[in-house]
């Protein structure tokens, strides 16, 4: 198996999903909702996974009224093996198929480094290191059986190219563990014509991050504050980040595989 070379198609057919299906986790909200937004714009039959039914159930209707592609949700532990499995199958039961898999679904905590119990790190890893494990192998498993290749999309962070803020030990651990995925992932399925990309984004003001900033004590927000003028002269909305994501998740990246794209306006340079 090879690749497709796509250099006779047209840009609008390059980066056109129709046909294809695709799976956001963490897709009620923010940067995921984006996401799935812009997946079911270009064609694709979008399944949300998140914890929250009510929101994940009405970002579905919405995407899908807007665009006129099917979306449909479904309440899911990204952490709990078989909660994702199940998902994965109804993607192919009910959808036609698994083409794109974007794992997003993550926990943001602060907590100082000297505080932080196992418990806490333990959460942090069952959903940002853990969960990328579990949905992208069940969606390799699918893809693999279906002998069609796909794309497997994780969602890195900034964080995971640098140390960040006070208090943000597992988080940032958990996003350079999930870059070193990116990577592994990409070697082994490379030979099944699954690509694997990483999309790091720098701070969005989603609903999620904004709350989180609330949260924090004076000084850390004066901090974190401080970083988010960026070079390009604004602050990220989460569209910034799901043009990526449907960058990645197209064509128009057929010959991309192992690479984590920043996204973070010069954030890193």
């Amino acid at each position: 198996m090879a690749i497709a070379d796509v250099s006779g198609k047209s840009i609008a057919e390059l980066i056109s999903l129709k046909g294809r299906v695709a799976v956001v986790t963490g897709g009620a909200q923010g940067l995921g909702r984006a996401m799935v937004a812009r997946l079911a714009e270009a064609g694709a039959s979008v399944l949300i996974l998140d914890l929250r039914a009510e929101q994940a159930e009405a970002a579905a209707a919405e995407v899908a009224k807007a665009t006129g592609s099917r979306v449909i949700a479904q309440a899911v532990d990204v952490s709990d093996e078989a909660s994702v499995a199940a998902a994965a199958d109804r993607a192919v039961s009910e959808l036609g198929g698994l083409d794109i898999w974007v794992n997003n679904a993550g926990l943001y905590p602060n907590v100082p480094l000297l505080d932080v119990t196992i418990e806490d790190w333990d959460q942090v890893m069952a959903v940002n290191l853990r969960g990328v494990f579990i949905g992208s192998r069940q969606a390799a498993r699918r893809m693999i059986d279906a002998h069609k290749g796909g794309v497997i999309i994780n969602v890195v962070s900034t964080a995971g190219f640098k140390g960040v803020a006070p208090g943000v030990t597992s988080y940032v651990a958990s996003k350079h563990g999930v870059r070193g995925m990116v990577k592994q992932m990409a070697l082994e399925l490379a030979p099944h014509d699954i690509r694997v990309l990483g999309v790091a984004p720098t701070f969005c003001t989603t609903e999620g991050n904004m709350a989180a900033l609330d949260q924090l004590p004076e000084r850390v927000r004066q901090e974190i504050s401080a970083t988010l003028s960026s070079l390009l002269g604004r602050v990220g909305v989460p569209d910034d980040i799901a043009r990526a994501v449907l960058f990645a998740a197209s064509d128009m990246a057929t010959f991309m595989t192992g690479s984590t794209l920043l996204v973070d306006a010069g954030e890193t340079i």
